[in-house]
């Protein structure tokens, strides 16, 4: 008899699961990045040279280049390790 009791409760069980549809949304996300027109130079204001040897000693200056907004990019090379560094014609460093 109990043999026949916990047969029926485990084929209860198993018929009373049920399978459940996951809907699955997948979100895109898009995203812009607006690139200004930067111009190479061959010269950068005294103020920005000043700036970087201050916060990177031992700053070399590879390329530099600048935008309508006076915003510079410079590409550096401190002890073999290549960056590029943006700042303003003040040369205050920007987060970019």
């Amino acid at each position: 008899m109990k043999k026949l009791i916990l047969s029926a409760a485990i084929l209860l069980g198993g018929l009373s699961m049920q399978a459940r549809n996951v809907a699955v949304t997948s979100s895109m996300v898009q995203s812009v990045n607006i690139q200004d027109e930067y111009k190479e130079v061959d010269a950068v204001p005294a103020a920005i040279k000043t700036a970087l040897d201050e916060a990177y000693p031992g700053v070399k200056l590879d390329k530099a280049y600048v935008n309508d907004k006076k915003e510079y990019k410079i590409e550096i090379t401190v002890r073999g390790e290549k960056s590029t560094v943006y700042t303003d014609a003040t040369g205050k460093i920007l987060k970019k």
